[in-house]
Protein backbone atom coordinates (compact mmCIF):
# COMPACT_ATOMS: atom_id res chain seq x y z
CA UNK A 1 0.00 0.00 0.00
CA UNK A 2 0.88 3.20 -0.40
CA UNK A 3 1.54 5.89 2.19
CA UNK A 4 1.02 9.46 2.49
CA UNK A 5 2.06 12.08 5.09
CA UNK A 6 -0.29 14.03 7.18
CA UNK A 7 -0.24 17.43 8.05
CA UNK A 8 -1.93 20.16 10.06
CA UNK A 9 -2.78 23.43 8.76
CA UNK A 10 -0.36 24.82 9.70
CA UNK A 11 1.98 22.62 6.52
CA UNK A 12 3.74 20.57 9.40
CA UNK A 13 3.80 16.41 9.25
CA UNK A 14 1.70 14.80 12.04
CA UNK A 15 1.79 11.42 11.09
CA UNK A 16 1.64 9.23 7.80
CA UNK A 17 -0.90 6.88 6.84
CA UNK A 18 -1.18 3.84 4.24
CA UNK A 19 -3.95 4.46 1.54
CA UNK A 20 -6.13 1.79 0.06
CA UNK A 21 -4.60 0.04 -3.30
CA UNK A 22 -8.05 -0.58 -4.44
CA UNK A 23 -8.62 3.04 -4.73
CA UNK A 24 -5.17 4.83 -4.90
CA UNK A 25 -3.38 2.37 -6.82
CA UNK A 26 -5.54 1.08 -9.75
CA UNK A 27 -4.00 1.32 -13.75
CA UNK A 28 -5.70 4.87 -15.04
CA UNK A 29 -8.36 4.45 -17.25
CA UNK A 30 -8.20 7.70 -19.78
CA UNK A 31 -11.12 6.14 -21.97
CA UNK A 32 -13.14 5.75 -18.18
CA UNK A 33 -12.32 8.64 -17.04
CA UNK A 34 -13.11 11.03 -20.33
CA UNK A 35 -17.08 9.00 -20.49
CA UNK A 36 -17.55 10.22 -16.74
CA UNK A 37 -16.37 13.85 -17.26
CA UNK A 38 -19.12 13.79 -20.58
CA UNK A 39 -21.31 12.53 -18.82
CA UNK A 40 -21.04 15.04 -15.95
CA UNK A 41 -21.33 17.83 -17.97
CA UNK A 42 -23.68 16.44 -19.99
CA UNK A 43 -25.75 15.66 -16.90
CA UNK A 44 -25.69 19.93 -16.24
CA UNK A 45 -27.40 20.74 -19.09
CA UNK A 46 -30.76 21.96 -18.30
CA UNK A 47 -32.11 21.26 -21.70
CA UNK A 48 -34.68 24.11 -21.61
CA UNK A 49 -33.30 26.01 -24.93
CA UNK A 50 -36.45 26.35 -27.09
CA UNK A 51 -37.36 28.45 -30.21
CA UNK A 52 -40.67 28.91 -32.59
CA UNK A 53 -40.60 26.99 -36.00
CA UNK A 54 -42.10 28.61 -39.15
CA UNK A 55 -45.80 26.94 -37.96
CA UNK A 56 -45.29 28.56 -34.01
CA UNK A 57 -44.59 31.98 -35.27
CA UNK A 58 -47.90 34.25 -34.46
CA UNK A 59 -49.39 35.45 -38.22
CA UNK A 60 -48.22 35.16 -41.65
CA UNK A 61 -51.35 33.17 -42.69
CA UNK A 62 -51.88 35.51 -45.58
CA UNK A 63 -49.08 35.17 -48.91
CA UNK A 64 -48.16 38.77 -49.08
CA UNK A 65 -48.40 39.12 -52.57
CA UNK A 66 -49.62 37.67 -55.54
CA UNK A 67 -47.22 34.60 -57.25
CA UNK A 68 -46.28 36.32 -60.66
CA UNK A 69 -46.53 39.82 -62.42
CA UNK A 70 -44.77 41.50 -59.01
CA UNK A 71 -41.26 41.61 -59.60
CA UNK A 72 -39.99 40.13 -56.13
CA UNK A 73 -39.45 36.56 -55.43
CA UNK A 74 -42.51 34.41 -54.85
CA UNK A 75 -43.70 34.21 -50.96
CA UNK A 76 -45.97 32.32 -49.13
CA UNK A 77 -45.82 33.66 -45.56
CA UNK A 78 -44.05 36.32 -44.04
CA UNK A 79 -43.06 34.20 -41.07
CA UNK A 80 -41.01 32.11 -43.30
CA UNK A 81 -37.29 31.84 -41.91
CA UNK A 82 -35.67 34.42 -44.64
CA UNK A 83 -37.90 36.76 -42.98
CA UNK A 84 -37.27 39.12 -40.10
CA UNK A 85 -39.51 37.92 -37.20
CA UNK A 86 -39.63 34.77 -38.84
CA UNK A 87 -39.29 30.77 -37.38
CA UNK A 88 -36.13 28.96 -37.13
CA UNK A 89 -35.34 26.21 -38.79
CA UNK A 90 -34.35 23.15 -36.95
CA UNK A 91 -35.48 25.31 -33.67
CA UNK A 92 -34.29 24.00 -30.79
CA UNK A 93 -36.75 22.11 -28.53
CA UNK A 94 -36.50 20.94 -24.71
CA UNK A 95 -34.55 17.51 -24.87
CA UNK A 96 -33.19 15.74 -22.14
CA UNK A 97 -28.74 15.69 -22.52
CA UNK A 98 -28.49 13.71 -19.40
CA UNK A 99 -26.04 10.23 -20.27
CA UNK A 100 -26.04 6.67 -17.97
CA UNK A 101 -22.82 6.28 -16.51
CA UNK A 102 -22.54 2.45 -14.86
CA UNK A 103 -21.78 2.21 -11.20
CA UNK A 104 -18.65 0.00 -12.03
CA UNK A 105 -17.50 2.54 -14.64
CA UNK A 106 -18.10 5.62 -12.35
CA UNK A 107 -15.92 4.02 -9.41
CA UNK A 108 -13.13 3.39 -11.78
CA UNK A 109 -13.48 6.84 -12.99
CA UNK A 110 -12.96 8.01 -9.59
CA UNK A 111 -9.94 5.59 -8.29
CA UNK A 112 -8.66 6.43 -11.64
CA UNK A 113 -8.27 10.31 -11.20
CA UNK A 114 -7.42 9.70 -7.49
CA UNK A 115 -4.58 7.39 -8.34
CA UNK A 116 -3.39 10.24 -10.72
CA UNK A 117 -3.63 12.89 -8.01
CA UNK A 118 -1.91 10.55 -5.90
CA UNK A 119 1.35 10.06 -8.20
CA UNK A 120 1.40 13.53 -9.09
CA UNK A 121 2.29 14.90 -5.78
CA UNK A 122 -0.89 16.67 -6.17
CA UNK A 123 -2.64 15.03 -2.59
CA UNK A 124 -2.65 16.46 0.63
CA UNK A 125 -4.39 14.91 2.98
CA UNK A 126 -4.92 17.22 6.19
CA UNK A 127 -5.66 15.67 10.03
CA UNK A 128 -8.95 18.04 10.62
CA UNK A 129 -10.04 21.08 9.10
CA UNK A 130 -12.67 23.10 11.26
CA UNK A 131 -13.49 27.03 11.08
CA UNK A 132 -15.27 28.43 14.62
CA UNK A 133 -16.54 30.97 12.31
CA UNK A 134 -16.66 31.50 8.53
CA UNK A 135 -13.37 33.12 7.60
CA UNK A 136 -11.71 34.09 4.42
CA UNK A 137 -8.88 35.47 5.41
CA UNK A 138 -8.33 32.65 7.59
CA UNK A 139 -8.93 29.50 5.31
CA UNK A 140 -6.70 31.28 2.42
CA UNK A 141 -3.29 31.10 5.02
CA UNK A 142 -4.35 27.35 5.87
CA UNK A 143 -4.23 26.72 2.12
CA UNK A 144 -0.67 29.10 1.79
CA UNK A 145 0.54 26.91 4.52
CA UNK A 146 -0.19 23.72 3.14
CA UNK A 147 0.92 24.84 -0.38
CA UNK A 148 -2.70 24.37 -1.89
CA UNK A 149 -3.60 26.33 -4.99
CA UNK A 150 -6.40 26.31 -7.18
CA UNK A 151 -7.75 23.49 -4.94
CA UNK A 152 -10.80 20.94 -4.16
CA UNK A 153 -11.09 20.85 -0.50
CA UNK A 154 -13.23 17.57 0.64
CA UNK A 155 -14.51 17.37 4.14
CA UNK A 156 -16.07 13.81 5.35
CA UNK A 157 -19.45 15.91 5.87
CA UNK A 158 -20.58 19.33 4.53
CA UNK A 159 -19.32 21.66 6.70
CA UNK A 160 -21.10 25.48 6.44
CA UNK A 161 -17.82 27.64 7.84
CA UNK A 162 -15.93 25.33 5.43
CA UNK A 163 -17.96 26.46 2.42
CA UNK A 164 -18.50 29.84 3.32
CA UNK A 165 -15.19 30.43 4.26
CA UNK A 166 -13.84 29.32 0.97
CA UNK A 167 -16.76 30.35 -1.71
CA UNK A 168 -14.93 33.73 -2.61
CA UNK A 169 -11.50 32.58 -3.15
CA UNK A 170 -10.97 31.99 -6.79
CA UNK A 171 -10.57 28.74 -8.01
CA UNK A 172 -10.95 27.26 -5.09
CA UNK A 173 -14.26 24.84 -4.14
CA UNK A 174 -15.30 22.88 -1.40
CA UNK A 175 -17.00 19.08 -1.34
CA UNK A 176 -18.02 16.58 0.87
CA UNK A 177 -17.10 12.75 0.51
CA UNK A 178 -20.86 12.10 -1.31
CA UNK A 179 -20.44 15.27 -3.94
CA UNK A 180 -17.02 14.97 -4.82
CA UNK A 181 -16.77 13.91 -8.59
CA UNK A 182 -14.19 12.91 -11.46
CA UNK A 183 -15.16 16.21 -13.21
CA UNK A 184 -14.25 18.84 -10.22
CA UNK A 185 -11.38 16.92 -9.15
CA UNK A 186 -9.43 17.32 -12.67
CA UNK A 187 -10.25 21.19 -12.81
CA UNK A 188 -8.41 21.74 -9.84
CA UNK A 189 -4.39 21.25 -9.71
CA UNK A 190 -4.41 20.33 -6.00
CA UNK A 191 -6.94 18.04 -3.98
CA UNK A 192 -7.14 18.44 -0.63
CA UNK A 193 -8.86 15.63 1.71
CA UNK A 194 -8.93 15.56 5.76
CA UNK A 195 -7.96 12.33 7.20
CA UNK A 196 -11.82 11.65 8.23
CA UNK A 197 -12.82 12.19 4.46
CA UNK A 198 -10.08 9.22 3.37
CA UNK A 199 -11.26 6.43 5.61
CA UNK A 200 -15.26 7.06 4.87
CA UNK A 201 -14.04 6.98 1.38
CA UNK A 202 -12.29 3.82 1.87
CA UNK A 203 -14.97 2.19 3.94
CA UNK A 204 -17.11 3.19 1.26
CA UNK A 205 -15.28 1.13 -1.55
CA UNK A 206 -12.47 -0.75 0.09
Amino acid sequence: MATISVINTEGKEVETIELNDKIFGVDINEGIVHKAVVATLANRRQGTQSALTRSEVRGGGRKPWRQKGTGHARQGSIRAPQWTGGGVVFAPKPRDYSQKLNKKEARLALFSVLTSKLNDNKLVVLDELTMDAPKTSAFVKILANINANKALVVTEERDNNVVLSARNIPDVETADRTSVNVYDILKHDTLVFTKDAIKALEEVYA
